[in-house]
């Protein structure tokens, strides 16, 4: 009760300058009435106990102790009472002061302590009542009840809205870190997301392009000083790759295309792939072209190229193998992308868990990049028997050759591309 009597609310405010003024009232009326020399009693009497509750009535809400601690405010109620009193003995106009004590009571004393005080003050206001008018009537004693049932019961509902509105109060506090610790949350994810991206986008571009720089560069430096030519096309190929290693980063940061796709479709990207590749590094690459191509959204098509970069970056560096083949195949409702090669092959389940180091990174990068576009992705190989690569990403229908679907514009392109 201490908290809730230092925080007042504008409405609580209000509230208390209504009642200091109700109580300045009644006791001018006491005193004005008994001036008279009507029914009031002895001017004189009550002027003194009207000044007397005034000054008591006055003091106590200047008081710290009295704001804080409930038994402050309880002997302060005592003595406003004892007070009181005096003006009661006085006029029998006191009894009208018997409704603000009551809200005095039920405010300063909670909702044990209240109720009892405002009992007694309605059986003092009665009994006084009764004493001046020398009977007892029931009719006389309504007025005080009354007053006392109307105190209790808008207090009581006051204080209850009052509760219910710190509790929402405390909720929306509750909401607001909530939606702060969420937003952190979300902020968090949305770092570790775009970091894992960058991983990927750098382990399937550069990286890829660094190591076909680097076979190429030790190509030119087994050839040379014997080999002139053919370690000066070796460095040609090196610097081509480097340029287009170059554009890629700066695409790579203004966050757009792939170069490769740059106006563009994805068959002739993997084409120039294909022909990239074997140019670099010697492994005869094909692209085999199944059904009628159109033009994907930009981020499946971005995936696939990826993908197709990256495994052919591992059959080039880990995989010794003789020939791969790109197979792109267009479906009613998906479009799949495999990547087969004739090399030294590997135990899949030996390298599920590793995301780094030695080559560990890539199929993780494949495996996120389709499932992020809602597509599947499996690896098949084994030692000595070669590695296919197989990536399946849904799609909307697909048209005939020339034509638009769900999937997007329908672009040129052969059955098969070599």
């Amino acid at each position: 009760m201490a908290t809730e009597r230092s925080r007042t609310t504008p409405v609580a405010r209000v509230l208390q300058v209504c009642l200091h003024l109700l109580v300045a009232g009644l006791l001018a009326l006491a005193v004005g009435r008994a001036a008279l020399a009507d029914r009031g009693g002895d001017p004189a009497a009550v002027a003194a106990a009207a000044t007397a509750m005034g000054a008591a009535y006055a003091v106590g809400p200047r008081l710290t102790a009295v704001r804080r601690s409930r038994r402050a405010a309880a002997l302060w109620l005592a003595l406003l009472g004892v007070t009181w009193a005096g003006v009661l003995l006085a006029t029998q106009d006191g009894v009208w002061l018997a409704f603000p004590l009551y809200f005095l009571e039920l405010h300063m004393l909670g909702r044990r302590g209240g109720p009892v005080a405002v009992g007694l003050t309605a059986a003092a206001a009665i009994a006084a009542w009764s004493w001046h008018q020398h009977s007892f009537s029931l009719a006389a004693s309504i007025g005080p009840a009354l007053g006392a049932a109307v105190a209790t019961a808008t207090v009581l509902g006051y204080q209850a809205l009052y509760r219910e509105s710190e509790e929402r109060r405390r909720l929306i506090d509750e909401l607001t870190a909530a939606r702060a610790d969420l937003a952190a949350a979300h902020h968090t994810a949305g770092v570790l997301a775009e970091r894992e991206r960058l991983a990927r986008e750098i382990h399937d571009t550069l990286a890829q392009s660094l190591s076909s720089i680097q076979l190429l560069l030790r190509a030119a430096q087994r050839a040379l000083p014997e080999r002139t030519d053919a370690a000066a096309g070796y460095v040609e190929q090196a610097r081509q790759a480097a340029q287009d290693n170059l554009d890629e980063a700066r695409r790579f940061v203004r966050a757009l295309t792939p170069p490769a796709l740059d106006g563009d479709p994805l068959p002739v990207a993997l084409e120039r792939l294909c022909v990239t590749t074997t140019a670099q590094s010697g492994l005869p690459v094909k692209l085999h072209l199944s059904g009628d191509p159109v033009r994907l959204p930009a981020a499946q098509e971005v995936a696939l190229l990826r993908i197709a970069q990256s495994a052919l970056g591992n059959a080039v560096r880990h995989a010794e193998a003789s020939w791969a083949e790109v197979t792109l195949s267009y479906m009613e409702a998906e479009v799949a992308l495999d990547v087969v090669d004739d090399g030294a092959g590997f135990d899949p389940a030996a390298v599920a868990g590793r995301t780094g180091g030695d080559g560990g990174f890539g199929l993780p990068s494949m495996r996120a990049r389709a499932r992020a576009l809602g597509g599947s992705f499996t690896v098949e190989s084994a030692p000595g028997e070669g590695t296919a690569v197989a990536v399946q990403l849904p799609v909307g229908p697909v048209g005939p050759l020339g034509q638009v679907g769900q999937a997007g514009q329908a672009v040129p392109g052969s059955a098969e591309a070599s």
